[in-house]
């Protein structure tokens, strides 16, 4: 799967929180305040998007309509094992370890992954 660039994801988490198609000014809209993006732009660059196989346009009247292909789980979860794998050898604990020493996991976000890990293994 291809890597979204920054302003890429930027529009994708916008068309993955419509949870339905939408048009080009929808996205312009939801960008407003992160990135002021002449409206032309925010279209050209869902047009890359559909180019790149995340989404799928569909013309209606003079409307392009605009639908994900890739869900936004599907994106994380492959996004997540492509940087598990590049930079930490595909070591889980090697990735904690990092998170830990950078003092950006603590002590509730480690009771959360136990939590999480008791879930996984009583399924």
């Amino acid at each position: 799967m291809k890597r979204l660039g920054d302003a890429e994801l930027e529009i994708m988490l916008a068309v993955w929180g419509a949870g339905e198609a939408v048009n080009s000014v929808y996205v312009h809209d939801k960008l407003k305040g992160s990135r002021d993006w002449a409206l032309p732009a925010v279209a050209t660059s869902l047009n890359r998007l559909v180019e790149k196989g995340f989404l799928t346009q569909e013309k209606r009247g003079r409307t392009n309509l605009y639908s994900p292909i890739i869900s936004e789980r599907e994106y994380k979860a492959a996004e997540s094992r492509g940087i598990l794998d590049r930079l930490f050898g595909n070591s889980f604990k090697g990735l904690m370890s990092a998170l830990y020493d950078g003092d950006r996991i603590g002590e509730k976000e480690i009771e959360e992954l136990r939590s999480f890990l008791d879930e996984m293994e009583d399924k």
